[in-house]
């Protein structure tokens, strides 16, 4: 279930401040919960009619850009990366409102999650690459390291986001892998377990910045939304868009597959939000088509 809450101290300095004529801010924070791995929305507001001219947030120990809604507020689209720690964090914005520079803070407590563990059989090579391959897996990782840092400084995204595939999630984000009785890294997106060749749609718009063969994710589609938010689809069994694309909402990028370290055919969705590793499923829920 999707929370929104105002911080008490924030609303009394908001009446107060108003009382003497001066601007002041509100920050709502909406999100499923208070945990590693979510998506948090941060909605800024000035009270009465005074006019937010620019804003700056600092969330959860990360820097997060913040964009105009049309509405008088402006909204910044928050990750809690699946290694955050437990215990309390503080949402900073600074605004320039009507000419002044107001400043506000939401403190708020990221509670503990425990994630589940799954046990899957692979192809030998997988979990313990040749050395011809090692480079291969180097190259992969960098490209994925620039990808995740190249995003536009603008939002290309437009409207709710809309499921890649019908089908539901089958795989919980953040799930402890082990692969051949060995431990790797956890589970950093939603896997659906779609029949191979299901289309394969964008979230939203954005800039297709990969779209070629990794080794472990096999055929791989990375879309930019930007201001931080990039969609990765892996295991296609086939790429419909090239690097530098521009897509609309809804376009097919692919059909489902079973390339790279599979199981069997299904689509693995990827979500970064400025660098956090997110559930995809909480996008959905807060800025989704059929979010509350």
């Amino acid at each position: 279930m999707v929370t929104r809450s105002l911080i008490f101290v924030v609303a009394l300095a908001v009446s107060s401040l108003a009382a003497r004529g001066q601007a002041a801010l509100t920050i709502t924070l909406a999100d499923r919960a208070l945990q590693p791995g979510e998506l948090v929305v941060v909605t800024i507001a000035a009270t009465g009619a005074s006019a937010i001219d620019a804003v700056t947030v600092h969330a959860f120990g990360r820097d997060v850009p913040a964009f105009e809604t049309g509405d008088g507020t402006w909204r910044a689209i928050a990750g809690l990366d699946l290694d955050t720690k437990p215990g309390p964090a503080t949402v900073d914005v600074t605004a320039t409102v009507d000419g002044r520079s107001v400043q506000a803070t939401r403190d708020c407590r990221i509670l503990a999650k425990t994630f589940p563990t799954r046990r899957l059989r692979v192809a030998p090579d997988y979990v313990n690459p040749p050395p011809d391959i090692l480079a291969r897996i180097q190259r992969d990782a960098t490209l994925l390291e620039r990808t995740w840092a190249a995003t536009s400084p603008t939002r290309l995204w437009d409207g709710p986001f809309v499921r890649p595939v019908p089908q539901r999630a089958n795989s919980a984000f953040g799930t402890r892998s082990i692969f051949n009785g060995e431990p790797r890294s956890p589970h950093s997106g939603a896997d659906f377990l779609s029949p191979a060749g299901t289309p394969v749609h964008a979230p939203n718009a954005g800039r297709v910045l990969v779209a070629e063969n990794l080794y472990f994710t096999g055929n791989t589609v990375v879309v930019d939304h930007g201001l931080g938010l990039l969609s990765l689809f892996a295991h296609l069994s086939r790429m419909d868009v090239k690097a530098g694309e521009m897509v609309a909402t809804g376009q097919v990028l692919g059909a489902v597959g079973s390339t790279g370290r599979v199981t069997g055919p299904h689509l693995h969705w990827t979500l970064r939000a400025g660098g956090a590793r997110v559930d995809p499923l909480s996008l959905l829920a807060l800025l989704g088509r059929d979010a509350g």
